[in-house]
């Protein structure tokens, strides 16, 4: 069965490729390599002996997405990764956040309208919720107004997604709402690979500890929770590829209860910035040389899932510990400095 994974070579759709592969999936990547490298494929052909069809496709384009679409026509499902996804530079760039997240997925979904049954997992995020009123996180939790671009980006997705989905019956979609995705896969053949400015904390950690970056800022440490700085449910990014497959598998098999499902995926435990950085510390026995500097535009207090609807009705759990996470995303750090 074919399977499109757009951004698949993006830090999260490259280990979601290897997971759809090791279940027997043939699978098909779009990426237009702005925030990846084509390398990536050999890490996944040395994790699963198979290399996936790759396409350098920008699916702003939407002529080239129509152009694959009649040359893929066996497409049964699409994993949607492909999207800008920093806060901070969401606010600097809205207009560029717009295009490339909200066009492109509008375009996706005009294809797939056309088939008479295809299943979609959408990327979305924990910033829907904005500052959640209380922790953890239901998916029944108001979706407030966006605390910036990427994450009205992600509200506005799951909008069209569901608006989509009630006037077609062919398409049934599940949105995850991932919290904080680090790691990399136990073998260190891929892992998270930032170009420029990494965007999330753990690469701006392991960077500091490698010596890559002088010092880490530590964005605020002054919000109310136990050691002043912001709490996040960091997951194993090979947990997180696991669900998208066991996602998939659901639509594919006709289980879902409702042709638009959310699920939260995350560990259901909070980790503030200080205790990811103590864990670093822990598994690599390095001291991380870091700072508390003021607070960032956009970062929200603290934000961890409740999981008990992926655990019971998608049958996914979080497997990895945070010490688990941490060593894998440092091995990795250590392989890619060689």
């Amino acid at each position: 069965m074919k399977i499109l994974v757009t951004g698949g070579l993006g830090f999260i759709g490259s280990h979601t490729t290897v997971e759809l592969q090791n279940k027997g999936f043939e699978v098909v990547i779009i990426d237009d390599l702005s925030n990846s490298s084509e390398k990536v494929l050999d890490g996944i052909v040395a994790i699963t002996g198979k290399r996936p069809v790759f396409e350098k496709l920008d699916l702003k384009e939407r002529s080239k997405v129509e152009d694959f679409f009649k040359r893929h026509q066996d497409i049964a499902g699409v994993i949607h990764f492909a999207a800008s996804k920093a806060v901070g530079e969401s606010v600097e760039k809205p207009l560029l956040y717009y295009e490339n997240n909200i066009g492109t997925l509008v375009y996706l979904l005009k294809e797939l309208s056309q088939k008479s049954r295809a299943s979609f997992i959408f990327s979305s995020s924990c910033t829907v919720y904005g500052q959640a009123d209380k922790m953890p996180i239901t998916e029944t939790a108001p979706v407030k107004v966006a605390e910036s671009p990427y994450g009205n980006t992600k509200q506005m997705g799951e909008e069209i997604i569901r608006d989509t989905c009630n006037v077609t019956p062919g398409i049934n979609a599940i949105a995850l709402r991932y919290f904080n995705p680090m790691g990399a896969h136990p073998s260190a053949e891929i892992g998270e690979l930032p170009i420029g400015v990494p965007q999330n904390l753990v690469p701006f950690i392991t960077q500091t500890g490698i010596g890559i970056r002088e010092q880490l800022s530590v964005f605020g440490g002054d919000y109310p929770t136990q050691d002043g700085t912001c709490i996040r449910d960091y997951i194993h990014v090979v947990d997180l590829a696991k669900a998208h497959v066991v996602a998939l598998e659901r639509l594919l098999g006709s289980k879902n209860q409702e042709n638009y499902e959310v699920f939260n995926v995350g560990t259901g435990k909070g980790s503030s910035v200080l205790e990811v950085i103590k864990s670093f510390e822990k598994v690599s026995g390095e001291k991380l040389n870091y700072k508390i500097v003021d607070r960032r535009p956009g970062d929200i207090t603290s934000a961890f899932a409740d999981t008990t609807k992926a655990n019971e009705v998608l049958g996914w759990k979080a497997e990895s510990t945070l010490d688990e996470a941490m060593k894998s995303a440092w091995l990795w750090e250590q392989k890619i400095r060689k």
